[in-house]
């Protein structure tokens, strides 16, 4: 099966741990060699980050158990890329224009 390569997460946490902690352990994560971690939104009992993690075979199912057992939820999965060769995102004709 191919590896994935990057993982876009939106995820929403509480407060506790911070978002440092949650880019560290996901970090530690096998395959994993790096995470980016933004803060979308934050309100009274929880945050909502975007995790972008990337590494050449990135356990998606590992990283989600993670964030689970910090108390996290992956609201969605955003993006995947997987294969050999990590792929970029163009815009595309269709794609609808900024306003």
């Amino acid at each position: 099966m191919a590896p994935i390569r990057r993982l876009v997460l939106d995820v929403l946490k509480p407060h506790s741990p911070s978002t440092v902690e949650v880019a560290r352990e996901v970090a530690d994560a096998p395959g994993v060699a790096g995470v980016n971690a933004t803060l979308l939104e934050t309100d009274r009992e929880v945050q909502n980050l975007r995790l972008v993690v990337e590494g050449e075979a990135v356990d998606a199912d590992e990283v989600e158990r993670r964030v689970r057992d910090l108390g996290g939820t992956v609201h969605s999965v955003d993006e995947v890329v997987a294969g050999e060769t990590l792929v970029e995102y163009r815009t595309q004709p269709q794609d609808p224009s900024p306003s």
